[in-house]
């Protein structure tokens, strides 16, 4: 299917089209071409996209957006970072797909992947979303202009760790709904207070299109920041959360022996009863976002439902895996993407739900909270205890104080590294064992993962 001629890029980037070609896709990683895409070749601090052109074409590039000359098919353009955002305001402007922002210091990307599960329900193939964390000023531009223009639904995420991030890209996804997760304690290194967080998150709102529903957290101590951020530009505000008088609620909610939740909500003047494969209440939270945001979109709730059912686990955020180990086999719950207090605290209770023989988990830093790190890390205590961990891995330098805090109270080893952590981790994972994995991206605990999923006892 035809996403982009070499016209239409040309006219939407005001470039030159060196030949005609038909492009599939769109990326600017030449190790994610694939045949038919069109390779963006950005310049950054540490590299230039230009020097990966013949990668590209040898993996099936039809075509390059490019700002020097090359004998390969492209279009030349002054600035490639300004002919990707133009791109991404073409796909915007040429589609009639309802539009969903979605942002927050937790849950984006869960919310993000429940809400595709959700809406190509009920329009399968015209749902369009972000891919992975795709969410900062490149990303953003990139998802949007991977959208083809006969989508139905499209669903963006966007990230931001300094104020006014989000103002330029909720500008680029225009959207028809935009959706604050929750405010946490993310990023604070760039930040007073959680408040100038929350003002950076409501910035979405600035970018809705008219008509547009503002969707916000009725359970956060900054619920009436984000709605005030939200009344100038939004035609109608909605709550979603656990307590009694947000608009999106639960009615009933019960742990399900597979792990998943039961969950009866109201939404509006209606009631709807479903399954989310995921445990935990952060997830229920996610579940009751998505509800709100596919009422706003018009979308059918009853197919809605049995999206959430059928999500699977995603990869760093809660999937699960067996491994085999001496004698039997371990449960891994791995959300080792990425980390903050909150979040920890929220797949620590995941943990305290859990029927297993014991209890361990391997816990990295958590980075870009400032001054208050220490005090961020050594407060994992109560939730580590409340979990029912009999035994805790920590991996980085950050770790130190938690590291302190559990002296003489549970047993721990305190690791510089997640090949160490690995390690360590091999050593005494036992049958009938459920294992935690999480730490901020930068800790690199996927390759705890990965290195798990080998399958070696």
């Amino acid at each position: 299917m035809s996403l982009w001629t070499s016209d239409k890029i040309a006219a939407a980037t005001n470039g030159t089209a060196s030949a005609t070609f038909i492009a599939t896709g769109v990326t600017f990683d030449s190790r994610e071409v694939g045949p038919g895409d069109l390779f963006v070749a950005l310049k950054g601090e540490a590299t230039d996209g230009h020097r990966f052109l013949d990668g590209a074409f040898e993996r099936g590039a039809v075509g390059a957006l490019v700002s020097s000359p090359t004998a390969y098919s492209h279009v030349l353009v002054p600035d490639t970072m300004t002919a990707l955002e133009d791109l991404a305001r073409a796909a915007r402007a040429r589609t009639s797909a309802k539009i969903i922002g979605v942002t927050g210091s937790v849950g984006k990307t869960g919310t993000k992947e429940a809400l595709f599960a959700a809406l190509d329900r009920s329009a399968p193939g015209a749902t369009h979303r972000s891919v992975k964390s795709y969410n900062n000023h490149t990303g953003v531009p990139l998802s949007l202009s991977r959208m083809p223009a006969e989508s139905r639904f499209g669903i963006f995420e966007m990230g931001m760790n300094h104020a006014g991030e989000l103002a330029h890209l909720t500008t680029l996804v225009r959207p028809h709904v935009a959706i604050v997760t929750a405010i946490a304690p993310a990023h604070t290194q760039f930040f007073r207070d959680e408040s100038a967080i929350a003002d950076a998150k409501g910035e979405i709102f600035a970018g809705l299109e008219p008509g547009g529903v503002a969707i916000v957290p009725f359970d956060s101590p900054h619920r009436d920041r984000l709605i005030a951020a939200a009344r100038p530009h939004a035609a109608r505000i909605a709550t979603f959360g656990l307590e009694a008088g947000a608009d999106v609620r639960p009615i009933e909610v019960m742990r399900q022996p597979t792990g998943g939740t039961f969950v009866t909500a109201r939404v509006g003047e209606r009631e709807l009863s479903f399954t989310i494969s995921q445990p935990g209440l952060h997830w229920v939270s996610n579940a009751l976002a998505v509800l709100a945001a596919v009422d706003a979109v018009g979308g059918d709730l009853a197919l809605a439902g049995l999206g959430l059912a059928e999500l699977g686990g995603l990869a760093g955020r809660g999937a699960r895996f067996t491994v085999p180990v001496a004698g039997g086999e371990a449960l891994v719950i791995d959300e080792s993407y990425n980390a903050n207090p909150s979040s920890m605290r929220a797949t620590l209770a995941v943990l305290a739900a859990e029927t297993a023989t014991r209890k361990l988990a391997v816990l990295g830093e958590m980075r870009e909270l400032g001054e208050a790190s220490a005090t961020y890390h050594a407060a994992l205590v109560e939730p580590i205890l409340s979990a029912g961990a009999e035994r805790v891995i920590l991996v980085g330098e950050a770790m130190a104080p938690l590291a302190s805090a559990l002296e003489g109270v549970l047993e721990f080893v305190h690791v510089p590294d997640a090949a160490s952590a690995l390690a360590s981790l091999r050593a005494t994972l036992a049958p009938g064992d459920a294992v935690l994995i999480k730490g901020s991206n930068g800790v690199g605990l996927a390759a705890v993962v990965a290195g798990l999923q080998g399958g070696k006892p």
